[in-house]
């Protein structure tokens, strides 16, 4: 018996075969090999065409296939890992009516902002966990009011997961998990949150029927299992935001575990099992993917929007677009702790919700034109996002989360000794590396959806460690550099 696992991030569409039985991975690939386009029409916008999401989602089917041999058939469980907080439209033809706005589009902060203040944090705080902020019932609301003939002709909204889901079975679902992240949950009364779509003005019923996460969304159609390969029948059984699919692949379930990851953006996840706030709203809670009312699992969320994609911009910028990222990683480590002065702020993806839902741009600062070279930029690059890291989980600490170990895939930012060795030496933590990803982790849900495994304990119990990062005796310079980093952001 085989699970396959889904993983739609803003870059690319992984996917991962795991043998249900051993648990072991025997194929994991991604596609496509450069970087998927975000459109950006204006400034702090961020778009993506779901049908290319679709159409790569096909050739990265085909291509972990091409060098193995299995019966499809016997694919008991297809789950999917998706980018969060993106707001998808369909007509009641379930034809898309206009690109998704993405997770790291702001257009949609100054109507979170209002709805905040207008309907009174302490409710927006006690029923959301969070404000409505730049989230995605925010971002409908920016169609509403400035796209009205669009908005007229939608039928379902949905998240990214939520239409690969609809591609796949011809169903429409959702779940509390996914609703939490848009701010369509509420956590008091563990239903719609009534008062926000009031407020925007937005019909429930735009809203698509809830499933658990865990569970029965459908079966792969003829047409979809024709365009993709598999056999027409298969069930999806498992869907799940990026970062609790993450944390899921990490097995990070309970009260005290977190879990990060460092792609396009940087995420520390930790699980508690009561709602915990951020009266700023620089740290966010969700619904867990094994929430429930009787039995509370929230995420807490800390995301940096300029990690990943800021270190892919400047190897871009400097020409490296073509060489591996271990020969920039052996450039950057020819430079000292704190890369001779050079302070990178890497704020420069849309809104950060760490700061406040301001948007200051990514800055380098302090450059000497005699002394600074291109391994200085790396070296600087990756502790800037290292920094900002740091200042997040800083930040959670004050919310009373303990982090004694980081537990992090082998797939992101975190394989950079630089990057994961000055965050383990300011936080005095280990880091754990594991030999899973993202889509591992769907398949491996999928397999608890669709009955394979008993709970999600059984499907992670065979977590295989691949590298141990534990903090440096040399903190001093460490501290140093993040002081200075500190000092420039405070300026900005």
């Amino acid at each position: 018996m085989y699970l396959l696992g889904y993983d739609l991030g803003s870059s690319s569409i992984k996917v991962a075969l795991v043998e249900a039985k051993s648990g072991k991975a025997l194929a994991v690939t991604s596609y496509p090999d450069k970087e998927m386009e975000i459109l950006a029409e204006q400034p702090d916008w961020a778009e993506q065409s779901p049908e290319t999401w679709w159409q790569n989602l096909k050739h990265a089917t085909t291509r972990i296939f091409q060098n193995i041999e299995v019966d499809k058939s016997q694919i008991q469980g297809i789950g999917i890992g998706y980018q969060m907080h993106g707001l998808v439209s369909v007509d009641a033809n379930q034809e898309v009516i206009r690109p998704a706005i993405i997770w790291c589009d702001s257009r949609a902060t100054e109507f979170g902002d209002v709805a905040f203040r207008d309907i009174g944090e302490q409710k927006c705080l006690q029923h959301l966990l969070n404000s409505p902020g730049n989230f995605t019932a925010s971002k409908l609301k920016w169609v509403k009011d400035n796209e009205p003939e669009l908005y007229a002709r939608i039928d379902k909204i949905m998240l990214p997961g939520d239409y690969i889901g609809m591609k796949m079975t011809g169903k429409i679902y959702t779940t509390v998990t996914g609703l939490s992240e848009g701010m369509f949950w509420d956590f008091k009364n563990h239903d719609l949150a009534h008062f926000l779509l009031d407020y925007y003005g937005i019909n429930q019923s735009l809203v698509p029927e809830i499933v658990p996460a865990l569970g029965e969304h459908g079966n792969l159609t003829k047409e979809a299992a024709d365009f993709l390969g598999l056999p027409e029948g298969l069930p999806l059984t498992y869907r799940a935001g990026d970062q609790p699919n993450n944390a899921v692949a990490l097995n990070t379930l309970h009260q005290g575990e977190i879990a990060a990851t460092g792609g396009t953006s940087g995420v520390v996840y930790g699980v508690v099992n009561q709602p915990v706030i951020d009266p700023q709203t620089r740290v966010n809670s969700f619904a867990h993917v094994n929430h429930s009312r009787e039995n509370p699992h929230i995420g807490v969320l800390l995301c940096v929007n300029g990690s990943g994609i800021q270190y892919s911009w400047l190897r871009r910028i400097l020409g490296d677009e073509e060489v591996d990222y271990n020969i920039i990683e052996t450039k950057a480590a020819t430079i000292p702790i704190g890369a001779a002065g050079v302070v990178v702020l890497p704020f420069g993806n849309g809104a950060e919700r760490l700061l406040g839902n301001r948007n200051p741009g990514g800055q380098i600062l302090n450059l000497n034109f005699n002394l600074h070279k291109q391994a200085h930029l790396y070296r600087a690059s990756l502790e800037g996002v290292a920094f900002a890291f740091v200042y997040g989980v800083k930040v959670m600490q004050e919310m009373g989360l303990k982090i004694k170990v980081l537990k992090v895939g082998n797939d992101n930012l975190f394989q950079s000794n630089i990057f994961s060795t000055t965050v383990a030496t300011l936080l005095g933590c280990d880091i754990k590396m594991m030999e899973t990803t993202g889509a591992i982790g769907a398949a491996k849900a999928a397999g608890v959806g669709a009955g394979v495994y008993n709970d999600l304990a059984s499907a992670l119990s065979n977590e295989q460690l691949v590298q141990l990062y534990k903090p440096s005796l040399n903190k001093d310079k460490y501290q140093q550099a993040y002081d200075r980093w500190l000092e420039a952001l405070d300026k900005l």
